[in-house]
């Protein structure tokens, strides 16, 4: 049976949606699409890198020859007037010009602003001191290097990137214009391009590794390079190293497995520059190499020619037909959060029809709620529509709906009166808050668990020194201003530590009948200690943080009731008209959808696959399932297990499309815990390594910025904690809501 008549078997049960794309899982199909996957993850992951240090060590290189000459004026005229003088211009002019250049055009370069304009007259200074002034290798690296940002543009990590499709659709004056004309750039001339660069690399390690097997001297044809690639490789590597350089430069020329091909060559270059004294050459042999291994051979290759007649064999997900997606297995994943998100994206590539279901629009980063609920973020920093991270995954579905029901002897899922079948199904509700049975507290000490939750907790938080203001009773004002957070967890300490901090930094001087300084914060936590789970070392240093904030510390205390006017902890009635609730989650009703066996909870106990038992066409990952994955522990409820989770059942449903061995059992690797108290403290434990203080602080901010989803959330939230830190206020103190 061939590919394309598999497909369109009809798929009834798991194993005839296994059946259904087999053939994949032959040995020709399974390495076209292992290679593809390893392709598409290099350049995604590793080229963007690749682009910004190139675009950097390009721009120090002419920033730093700009500060010598503003330096050392005198020497810049010298340069101008006898060097490399230019005849329609005088050496003043031509001095003012090129450091300009130097010092404008590269910061636009590093900040990947304008790129394109910014690399044209680096390239044409580069061309001018290369063949008027003195012919050195790296300037021929500079232009080829400058000569690509011109034809494709920067890469991800740039403004051009984040700002670009914005700009044009501007009515800002050439916009439009240079959007077409850049296009027209890397479509046409950029295989063209692409091509130059190959032979170019090609030519200079043909010539040396001929002349070097021959006997012959490659340095004499070449160009005057000084310590170069080739020559190090020559005299360094002896015979092996020039066949290596010579069947490279060969592939790489003809464009037959160049990006496997510039490999070996980009470790050449590696030794030739730790073997280098005296010259840089090496390491711009290394960007080159690595631009061809990131970014391809281009259409103009025989790469191109292979890997075309390969897709149309072996469609890969992007090339698919709707008919031909019709017939693939179905995947239905509930909930949007970390673990279903690892799910669908880890499938991305794998030949299923995702549908991911959740009832809110936007995934949320929950870890940072809690600076929602005290006014330094915005709800929009930590929260990102879900159809936006997935428009270009051409295999997902994305469907808003509440689930209400699995119908497992059907497979499907419910949603009211719809019903979306399924092959496979993966769980990944997330949880809920735990009251612990009393859940006519909620009202009076809600939780954060969503947006709403928190935009609440503010607006709370907000409304009582609004009302403090107002009141004229002693006893009422100090009601108002008394807050508890009951739990001692990271998100009861985190909350805990951003309320002393608001009332006694980021209000001053805007209250006149109060003190937003004497604002009264407790944490009450039933444990002995704050942070149970951390070690005993940092939970002191939490504790001492958190009273040099003023924030009271109830450890071994219980709450026994909670209302309107105050807590009872105790047998000790507080009154304290905002009461805050971090002490316990439950896992949502999903467990009992599946019928399967649950936990106080509420979490489902799932085998060593993740999958629900008796049910392995189901999955449960994050705060869902009960797994003793974390060394015979049950794996917590961090945003880690579930991202960990979520990546192993798409390992697992990619072993069973593609009819694999399916990967050994589920294992949680803890990769630590953070938590901060406040301004420059925090927490880290990371096995035996444990951090305190500022270095913590950074740490736990640098990671925090890291698992927010997209470059616009990131800078927001970096520059919003930028300015809290230095000015100690909080633009974000709205009050919405009836």
């Amino acid at each position: 049976m061939g590919a394309r008549q598999a497909m369109e078997v009809r798929v009834s049960s798991p194993a005839d949606a296994t059946a259904a794309v087999r053939p994949y899982g032959r040995r020709p199909a399974g390495i076209v699409h292992a290679y593809e996957e390893f392709v598409d993850f290099g350049e995604r992951s590793l080229w963007p890198l690749l682009d910004l240090v190139v675009r950097l060590w390009l721009a120090q290189a002419f920033w730093v020859s700009a500060m010598v000459k503003i330096a050392n004026w005198q020497g810049a005229l010298h340069l101008a007037a006898h060097e490399y003088p230019v005849p329609w211009m005088g050496p003043v002019t031509a001095a003012y010009l090129g450091i300009a250049i130097e010092l404008i055009a590269p910061v636009f370069l590093a900040f990947g602003l304008a790129t394109r304009l910014a690399a044209v007259p680096l390239l044409l200074l580069s061309l001018v001191i290369q063949f008027s002034y003195v012919a050195l290798s790296v300037h021929l690296f500079w232009a080829i290097l400058f000569g690509w940002y011109i034809v494709m543009g920067p890469g991800p990590l740039s403004l051009d990137r984040v700002l670009g499709r914005g700009l044009s659709a501007t009515a800002l004056p050439l916009t439009a214009v240079l959007t077409d004309l850049y296009a027209w750039l890397t479509r046409i001339v950029g295989p063209y391009y692409k091509l130059f660069v190959r032979l170019w690399i090609a030519r200079i390690l043909i010539a040396v590794g001929l002349a070097g097997l021959t006997g012959g001297e490659g340095g004499a044809l070449l160009f005057p390079f000084e310590a170069s690639l080739p020559g190090l490789v020559a005299t360094a590597l002896g015979p092996v190293g020039l066949i290596i350089a010579l069947v490279g430069a060969i592939l790489v020329a003809v464009g037959l497995a160049a990006r496997i091909a510039a490999l070996p060559l980009m470790a050449l270059s590696v030794v030739a520059g730790a073997m280098a004294t005296h010259s840089v050459d090496p390491a711009f042999w290394f960007m080159l190499l690595g631009i061809v291994a990131l970014k391809g051979a281009g259409p103009l290759s025989l790469d191109h020619v292979v890997i075309g007649h390969l897709r149309r064999v072996f469609p890969r997900v992007s090339d698919a037909t709707r008919e031909t997606m019709e017939q693939w297995p179905r995947v239905l994943v509930v909930g949007a959060g970390f673990g279903g998100l690892s799910v669908v994206r880890a499938l991305s590539k794998v030949p299923c029809r995702i549908v991911l279901i959740d009832r809110r629009n936007y995934h949320l980063f929950q870890p940072l709620l809690y600076q929602v609920a005290t006014a330094t973020l915005s709800p929009a920093d930590i929260a990102t529509p879900i159809r936006s991270m997935l428009r270009d995954q051409n295999n997902v579905k994305v469907l808003l709906g509440r689930v209400t029901g699995v119908d497992v002897q059907e497979r499907a899922v419910l949603m009211g009166d719809v019903r979306e079948p399924y092959d496979h199904l993966v769980l990944a509700t997330g949880a809920r808050h735990s009251y612990f049975g009393k859940d006519d507290w909620e009202p009076h000490a809600p939780g954060l668990k969503k947006i709403d939750d928190a935009t609440h907790v503010r607006r709370r938080i907000l409304l009582a020194f609004e009302r403090a203001e107002n009141a004229s009773e002693p006893e009422e004002q100090q009601a108002l201003l008394t807050f508890v957070v009951v739990g001692g967890g990271p998100t009861g300490v985190e909350l805990a530590g951003a309320i002393a901090e608001l009332a006694k930094h980021g209000m001053q001087r805007e209250f006149r009948n109060i003190d937003p300084a004497q604002a009264r914060v407790l944490l009450i936590q039933s444990a002995p200690r704050l942070l149970p789970t951390f070690p005993e070392s940092l939970s002191a240093v939490t504790e001492r943080s958190l009273a040099h904030l003023g924030v009271e510390i109830r450890t071994g205390s219980r709450v026994e009731e909670v209302d309107a006017e105050g807590v009872m902890v105790g047998g000790e009635r507080i009154a304290a008209r905002s009461a805050f609730w971090a002490a316990g989650v439950a896992a949502s009703q999903a467990g009992g959808w599946v019928g399967g066996e649950r936990d106080r909870a509420g979490r489902v106990k799932v085998g060593p696959d993740l999958s629900v038992p008796g049910h392995p066409d189901i999955f449960a990952i994050g705060d869902t399932a009960l797994s003793d994955a974390w060394k015979g522990k049950p794996v917590p409820g961090l945003a880690p297990a579930a991202k960990q989770g979520g990546e192993y059942v798409a390992r697992v449903l990619r072993a069973r499309i593609f009819g694999r061995r399916p990967p050994r059992r589920f294992r949680y690797h803890h990769l630590g815990s953070l938590a901060t108290v406040g301004r420059s403290e925090a927490v880290a434990e990371f096995g035996r390594l444990r951090l305190s203080g500022p270095l913590a602080w950074w740490l736990w901010g640098m990671v925090h910025i890291f698992f927010l989803v997209g470059a616009r959330n990131r800078i927001s939230v970096a520059i919003e904690w930028f300015w809290a830190y230095l000015t100690f206020r909080r633009s974000t103190r709205l009050i919405t809501g009836d």
